[in-house]
């Protein structure tokens, strides 16, 4: 009987121990591949992220693999619905390169950039001067717009709805290109003005549209905001992989910075109330 109960005793306390180390082994470890910096990405999302590796994205996480002394391996998915859920989600990769703060798909980073919703127009048109959506210059102009964007809401409070040309928002990127879609029409005329995410349009306008300007919008006073800090979007509760991704960026920013102002992506201050300029 004695011996019965001590070992008892003796599982007992094994079953403590081992519920007391696992979870601690798996806090410290992660579900994050030891042997390649394993990226989630769009294979067609150019100028953002491509499968040729074309894109600023693709750069970014060249930097970091190579700070990690890691080699980049991709999983390509379309980003629209269910990307985090095939890719993250999915534990097939462990990173997406730009993702906004505060969304609850994934655990963020601290953010290495902050960014606005941009108006483009052609250099030789009247509108070069607007920096707000309630200019009385934009009444009656034809705008394009992506629908269900926070720009949207802006127009229809300035009464620039009615005129406006949307384009889709959830897309295989592969077969649809909304962005390049708008600027071909600004430039063809079909449009008078467009308005895009500026980490997607400013780098297309600098790449292939050199006779557009790209204004971004950071004088907006009412909601919805139209600026967004960009992070990198990890597991949830993958705290040690989030700390190192934090430290790296903290330690690399100037290169970061160089990489998104050489792209031209917009860059504003974190409250979206100033654009910078990283070329001085």
């Amino acid at each position: 009987m004695r011996a019965w109960v001590k070992a008892c005793l003796a599982l007992t306390a094994l079953g403590m121990w081992l519920g007391q180390a696992l979870p601690a082994q798996a806090q410290t470890s992660d579900l994050v591949s030891k042997t390649a910096f394993r990226v989630c990405a769009d294979p067609a999302n150019y100028p953002v992220s491509t499968e040729d590796g074309s894109g600023y994205e693709n750069q970014l996480a060249e930097l970091i693999a190579a700070k990690l002394e890691l080699p980049v391996q991709y999983v390509w998915f379309p980003q629209a619905t269910g990307f985090i859920r095939n890719t993250l989600a999915a534990k097939r990769c462990d990173v997406v390169i730009g993702y906004a703060q505060g969304h609850e798909l994934v655990q963020n980073t601290n953010h290495y950039y902050t960014s606005a919703y941009a108006l483009i127009v052609p250099m030789d048109s009247d509108l070069t001067e607007v920096d707000r959506l309630k200019d009385p210059a934009l009444k009656g102009r034809k705008i394009g717009i992506v629908a269900g964007t926070p720009p949207a809401a802006h127009m229809a409070r300035n009464g620039l709805i009615g005129q406006a040309k949307p384009y889709n928002l959830f897309v295989d990127r592969r077969v649809e290109r909304p962005a390049i879609d708008m600027l071909d029409d600004l430039q063809s005329g079909e449009i008078d003005a467009a308005i895009l995410w500026g980490p997607l349009g400013g780098p297309l306008v600098k790449a292939d549209y050199p006779g557009f300007k790209v204004i971004p919008l950071i004088n907006e006073e009412l909601p919805p905001r139209l600026f967004y800090r960009i992070t990198m979007g990890v597991r949830q509760g993958e705290k040690v992989w989030q700390r190192q991704l934090n430290s790296l960026i903290r330690r690399n920013q100037d290169e970061i910075n160089a990489v998104l102002a050489e792209a031209g992506v917009p860059l504003v201050n974190d409250l979206g109330t100033e654009v910078l300029d990283l070329s001085q």
